[in-house]
């Protein structure tokens, strides 16, 4: 039995203070490193439940050294610790199982302890989660190139210590996209949705409720990244997309009107997504980011499905984009704008390669 639920990162918070801590003084006196619970994982995220127990959760936290200590001590640092960690935590088993598993489960021991202390360095550890290292300098590529989710992953989670100063450093250089680049990406959403935006009424008026449905589950989830991007978040993968979402301030009239779109009739579906087109736009035109746009629906054409004609606000930002390689490029977007295959997207050398092959030259 496990005890009463908290949250993963004030677990892990308090599992460095009073249980890992001091075996370092201790053990390695002048060490210099950063802990932190921060990576993939619903505590990093701050999502984690009751729920999140059953896997890779509980009393865990990467610890960052300088390359030269990470090759001399990390063996010794991972012996030390499954030597002397407590069996358990305020509760919560310090060891997981299987030892070598891709989920890791925690499990009562008699033996040494099998811990989630991941030693390792800065750069190592960026080169795996992001393919680059961002103490180099962060290019157009790379911000392109890396999944929103991994940006969510390196500057989210909790840093308890860093008496080196790389990791915090990191997580700054990577805290939000460059306004350009911010642009780009606000405009390319913005293009997603003028693709789709008429569809959810043909769909309705040539009899496909499915269809129409379909389209117009797929424009909420467009609109709620857009208003990710408008407040500065970087938009999490499918499982939190809707937490995060929910998240925001203000914005409980665009859940409302998302929400009316997936559960109403054909006609009130497409009104209600306008409402939502409508409220994201005139929240772009607060920030300032582009000459303000009329954010108003209005006819497709001489068809009778209302719209908002999401490529005039894609225009807008463009024509404020000072880089003018950036400004060039296609409105596909960031890799995962384009891309929704999960092993894709999970692997950093094949996103960059995707991202290089839409044009050799971002730079």
């Amino acid at each position: 039995m496990y005890p009463p639920f908290l949250p993963g990162l004030t677990l892990c918070r308090a599992f460095y203070a009073e249980a890992v801590r001091p075996l370092l003084d201790e053990a390695f006196p002048g060490l210099r490193y950063a802990a932190a619970r921060v990576g993939p994982g619903s505590d990093a995220a701050g999502f984690d439940s009751e729920r999140s127990v059953d896997h890779d959760w509980g009393p865990r936290l990467e610890l960052f050294v300088a390359p030269s200590d990470a090759a001399r001590h990390r063996d010794e640092i991972s012996a030390l610790l499954a030597a002397r960690l407590p069996k358990r935590f305020r509760g919560w088993p310090t060891h997981f199982a299987p030892a070598e598993g891709p989920v890791r489960v925690m499990a009562a021991t008699d033996g040494p302890v099998a811990h989630r202390v991941v030693v390792t360095d800065v750069g190592a550890w960026c080169g795996e989660l992001l393919g680059f290292d961002p103490r180099a300098g962060v290019t157009i590529l790379d911000w392109l190139a890396t999944p929103a989710q991994r940006f969510a992953e390196v500057t989210g989670g909790d840093v308890f210590y860093d008496g080196i100063g790389e990791l915090s450093a990191v997580r700054a250089a990577l805290s939000w996209y460059p306004d350009d680049v911010w642009r780009y990406l606000l405009a390319c959403q913005w293009a997603r949705i003028g693709e789709e935006e008429p569809f959810v009424g043909r769909t309705a008026e040539a009899g496909d409720e499915v269809g129409s449905r379909v389209v117009a589950a797929r424009m909420a989830r467009e609109v709620m990244r857009l208003c990710l991007l408008l407040a500065r978040r970087f938009p999490p993968y499918s499982k939190w997309l809707g937490t995060a979402f929910a998240g925001l301030p203000g914005v409980a009239p665009i859940a409302a009107a998302l929400d009316e779109a997936l559960s109403a009739g054909a006609a009130p579906r497409q009104a209600a997504l306008c409402a939502a087109y409508e409220a994201a736009g005139e929240w772009q035109n607060r920030l300032g980011l582009a000459p303000p746009v009329d954010a108003t629906r209005r006819p497709f054409f001489d068809r009778p499905y209302p719209v908002i004609d999401g490529g005039r606000f894609a225009a807008a930002l463009v024509s404020r984009i000072e880089d003018a390689d950036l400004a060039a490029l296609p409105l596909i977007g960031a890799i995962d704008q384009y891309v929704d295959s999960t092993p894709a997207l999970c692997q950093p050398r094949l996103a960059r390669a995707l991202m290089s092959a839409a044009w050799p030259s971002p730079q």
